[in-house]
């Protein structure tokens, strides 16, 4: 009997992603279910010099929903996980419609949020501009590691007063926060690391977006040792009706289940 070919695309750009598109590729030997994989990872291309997963790969959007549509149903795509940053709501809400519209079926590989410890000064926050109102009472000197993308949220007149440190993979372009210093890098980030970044530069207020994982978790360890408060936006949630999987491991076998 000829072993099913199941061509899966992957909305990439993140670890999880990277990993999924490996598993598929070398899948594991004595799959109750064999089937052949092709997959394909979509970057958006807004990090330079990006990690480029095993398999095809394609680098820019495909013009909203209906463009993502026609791309699956032009190249017999069997399977679409969205394995997005989790704040890339956008690029989610795409996802659902034109898996909808090509009759697709969909998963959101999602890794599981950050929790809380005994220690934390946490203030969970909606959105970055209400991250950015809380900082005036929160601290002076802010280690920024919400990405180069909107900045602008603390760019305002009414934070002139405050010191950024702005960490990012590339470069960020205005607006920007008045006072700032960049610190280009990419993780995964050691808590050494972390705490002299902290103790350096005198920081006494993080702002991060609730990205969950291991790679950034280490800055929220620091700043319970230094007792600086952390102001944490919430993650937005997965379109209503998409199934989610926890672990590339979890995905994998959504794959092998087709």
């Amino acid at each position: 009997m000829p072993v099913p070919l199941v061509h899966v695309l992957v909305l990439g750009g993140t670890t999880e992603a990277r990993r999924l598109a490996e598993s598929l590729a070398a899948p594991a030997p004595g799959s109750p279910v064999p089937v052949q994989v092709r997959v394909t990872t979509s970057l958006a291309g807004r990090v330079s010099a990006p990690r480029l997963p095993p398999g095809d790969v394609r680098v820019g959007g495909f013009g909203g929903p209906d463009g993502l549509a026609a791309w699956m149903r032009e190249h017999d795509v069997d399977a679409l996980i969205d394995a997005t940053h989790p704040f890339a709501a956008t690029m989610s809400r795409n996802a659902a419609e034109a898996a909808a519209q090509a009759h697709v079926p969909l998963l959101a590989l999602r890794r599981p949020g950050w929790v809380a410890q005994d220690g934390d000064r946490w203030h969970a926050v909606g959105s970055l501009t209400e991250a950015a109102e809380l900082l005036p009472a929160l601290g002076e000197r802010v280690f920024l590691t919400t990405g180069r993308m909107g900045l602008a949220a603390f760019a305002g007149a009414a934070l002139d007063d405050l010191w950024f440190l702005v960490r990012s993979v590339d470069a960020p372009e205005p607006p920007c926060p008045a006072r700032m210093e960049v610190l280009l890098d990419r993780g995964p980030f050691t808590l050494e690391g972390e705490r002299e970044i902290v103790r350096r530069h005198r920081l006494d207020v993080l702002v991060t977006k609730d990205s969950g994982g291991d790679a950034t978790a280490p800055k929220l360890t620091a700043a319970r040792e230094a007792g600086i408060p952390v102001v944490v936006v919430r993650r937005p949630p997965v379109p209503e009706g998409v199934p989610v999987a926890r672990t590339p491991d979890e995905a994998v076998e959504w794959v092998r289940r087709l």
